[in-house]
């Protein structure tokens, strides 16, 4: 089981030196998004970087930052020396051809084709790739990597929820068969309250008794509570991506207790559906962060 948290840093360079440094974070998040930030020039290496991502994660927003170590001057125009050079003695030399001052100011040089060299060449995708996937790779392997580290320790937490519930719902268990006898006596006494005393083998109190029996009779939750329990700690000992697995399963074990609390009228039993509750939904906040 993984967590949806965690960070990774891998870097590679290219064969004529370039080194590329690739990041991955991840929070949580129900569906898989991802969020790329190439170099304007590699805008077309985004499909092929989402898809390497979501062959390694299923959920959570995961953020891949991609750059190179070249310097930002390196994007920067430069001044060609030689060639204005050139500019300025060719113009002294015609300036004395006519007779006139040479009056050559900095900004009119720059202005010259030539003089002001382009910006550096662009990142070439295609050669870029083989390097950046490589970067990306080791990065998503130390995201992997941390997710699973964060994954056991939300699998211990969840593993020791578990065992309160199955506490409580033991409880629930060995209360439920007492709610018939004690909604018995609770007839009998009201019926001697209102002057109507009956014994206790009347067939109509026996009939009320056991429609009550039928109405209160939580064995079928329990018998699912303990399925849920079992399937619930396959899942937490899956390497697959459990969360929405997890999610759901959840949501029948609030059902179950759900059940159990409305068809009970004991206030022991009350107490411990109230209990068991409380650790689900607490467990469900964890699976929130489960890939």
């Amino acid at each position: 089981m993984k967590s949806m948290t965690g960070f990774g840093r891998g870097e590679s360079r290219q064969a004529e030196g370039t080194a590329w440094v690739v990041e991955c974070s991840s929070v949580n998040r129900k569906q898989l998004e991802v969020a790329v930030n190439l170099p304007r020039d590699l805008s077309d290496l985004e499909t092929q970087v989402r898809t390497q991502v979501a062959a390694a994660c299923s959920r959570g927003r995961v953020n891949v930052l991609i750059r190179s170590d070249a310097p930002e001057t390196s994007h920067l125009p430069h001044v060609d020396e030689a060639v204005a050079a050139k500019y300025v003695q060719s113009l002294r030399d015609l300036a004395g051809k006519l007779g006139i001052s040479p009056e050559i100011s900095l900004s009119e040089i720059v202005r010259l084709p030539g003089v002001l060299a382009g910006e550096s060449a662009a990142a070439d995708p295609e050669s870029a790739w083989p390097a950046i996937q490589e970067a990306l790779a080791a990065a998503l392997d130390q995201l992997r990597s941390m997710r699973g580290t964060e994954g056991g320790h939300l699998r211990e937490e969840m593993e020791t929820r578990l065992l309160s519930i199955e506490a409580h719902a033991a409880v629930i268990a060995e209360k439920a068969p007492l709610v018939p006898e004690h909604q018995r006596q609770v007839l009998r006494q009201r019926l001697e309250q209102a002057g109507l005393p009956l014994p206790l083998d009347d067939e109509r109190l026996l009939k009320e008794i056991a429609l009550f029996a039928d109405r209160t009779d939580i064995s079928e939750e329990l018998s699912r509570a303990a399925s849920h329990l079992k399937q619930f700690r396959t899942y937490l000992a899956s390497a697959e991506p459990v969360g929405r697995s997890l999610d759901f399963l959840v949501q029948e074990f609030f059902r179950e207790f759900n059940t159990m609390g409305s068809k009970c009228n004991n206030a022991e039993i009350a107490h411990a559906v109230v209990s068991a509750k409380t650790e689900l939904e607490k467990i469900r906040e964890q699976v929130q962060n489960v890939e």
